[in-house]
């Protein structure tokens, strides 16, 4: 099934192995609202949290796009390391190319349930816990808050369920209307759709913060809304 951008994937059967990052950055600028400028929100508020010796993660970085970003934005932080993985080489083979000439950035193969993260000062998740498998998210929020330092942030953009059913028939109606106007035909927003199933399993606001607040993050909030797409920062 053709879901735009010559990418194809089965029902129930997305990936983002293949070919998939040859044409996924232009795929997700039109398939998520404000995709950029929610970069740009994370760069910024890294500026609280980076220092000389930092470590920051990225997780699911697909073709490096925003770990390029903060890294660039960092550069007199001479110390500072840039750590991004992905599970999908093609991805990371991309972002390597695309991280070319810039110095302490780490990019690997690995998935987030088996990686060991190091003390750090920022993880960043930018549309990934998503597509874990529910059965494995609050292992890996503990894990996330066990790796940073005091005073430390993980930030966390996902895409996120109406709170009832009403809400959210409006959300998915609206997010279709968007799509519709980034030109996908209606057969690509269903063929989408289908692939998806069971492969991206959102929750709602509330379940999210549920997972931050087990994991020992107290202190939290919001900081990007746009339909069914959210932005979470929580600072241990």
């Amino acid at each position: 099934m053709k879901v735009g951008h010559d990418i194809e994937a089965g029902n129930a059967n997305w990936s983002f192995g293949g070919d998939v990052a040859d044409t996924f950055v232009e795929h997700i600028r039109q398939s998520v609202p404000m995709y950029e400028e929610g970069h740009d929100l994370v760069c910024k508020y890294s500026d609280y949290f980076i220092h000389d010796d930092s470590v920051v993660y990225e997780m699911g970085v697909s073709t490096g796009e925003l770990l390029r970003k903060l890294a660039t934005r960092h550069k007199a932080r001479k110390d500072a390391r840039w750590i991004g993985f992905d599970t999908e080489k093609p991805m990371i083979t991309k972002a390597k190319s695309h991280c070319k000439g810039l110095k302490n950035v780490e990019l690997s193969v690995d998935d987030v349930r088996l990686f060991e993260f190091e003390k750090s000062d920022l993880i960043v998740s930018y549309y990934t816990m998503q597509f874990i498998p529910p059965r494995y998210r609050q292992e890996i929020f503990d894990k996330i808050y066990e790796s940073l330092n005091w005073g430390g942030a993980f930030i966390m953009f996902e895409k996120v369920r109406g709170p009832d059913a009403r809400f959210q028939d409006m959300m998915s109606a609206l997010y279709n209307d968007f799509k519709t106007e980034q030109g996908f035909s209606a057969e690509e927003i269903l063929s989408k759709t289908g692939s998806l199933k069971g492969v991206l399993d959102p929750f709602s606001t509330a379940g999210n913060i549920d997972l931050l607040q087990r994991a020992g993050f107290v202190d939290h909030m919001t900081i990007f809304k746009h339909i069914c797409f959210e932005g979470f920062i929580a600072i241990k």
